[in-house]
């Protein structure tokens, strides 16, 4: 009898170890099972997280690409009508300085001569009160004899260098306030200026 007790414990030992050793090793095997899952997805998401991390960088360098064309751009544009703007200026200082009345009365002169013979009416030329009064008192007396005609002479605020011409009673004028002799001598600049700073770019 105790023989058999001891093979009936003997064979519970037996099978309780073999119960235990396959639990353990099905529980093991699920460990590992999910173990793999997570590094297969922890693989997928790194893999993932790398791609978009790949494409933020590429749109991030494209942006600050474009945002330093556009910059670029911007700068020179500015450059250009600081330039400009400075161009118009020197412009406008050197007509101011050097349409002074004797140069006037030569210039007028010179058209009143060529033009003169358009017409009867007066010849009416406007300029800034300043000038008028020194054109008057020193150089009308001739610029009548020259025009064998009358010179009406009429002060304009607007006018701050040079003078407007009319051979028609004022129904039309030619300019050439310092204003409009800047604008001519500028459109021709310009274009010279814009390719001496293209060129200077280039090198």
């Amino acid at each position: 009898m105790a023989e058999e007790i001891k093979s009936l414990i003997e064979k519970i030992q037996q099978d309780g170890i073999k119960v235990a050793e396959e639990k353990a090793k099905e529980i093991e095997d699920q460990a590992k099972k999910e173990a793999d899952l997570i590094l297969k997805n922890s693989r997928v998401e790194s893999e993932s997280l790398i791609s978009e991390a790949k494409d933020n960088l590429a749109k991030m360098e494209q942006s600050q690409k474009a945002l330093l064309a556009q910059a670029g751009r911007d700068l020179l544009l500015t450059l250009k009508k600081e330039i400009n703007a400075m161009l118009e200026r020197l412009i406008l200082q050197e007509i101011q300085g050097s349409i002074t009345p004797e140069a006037m009365a030569d210039i007028l002169g010179q058209i009143i001569k060529e033009q003169s013979k358009l017409g009867k009416e007066d010849i009416i030329v406007t300029l800034k009160k300043e000038d008028l009064n020194k054109l008057e008192k020193n150089f009308l007396a001739r610029l009548k004899e020259e025009a064998k005609k009358g010179i009406v002479l009429k002060p304009s605020e607007e006018v701050r260098a040079g003078f407007l011409i009319s051979f028609d009673n004022a129904k039309s004028h030619y300019d050439f306030s310092d204003q409009a002799l800047s604008e001519y001598i500028g459109t021709y600049l310009k274009p010279k200026l814009a390719e001496l700073l293209k060129n200077a770019l280039k090198g």
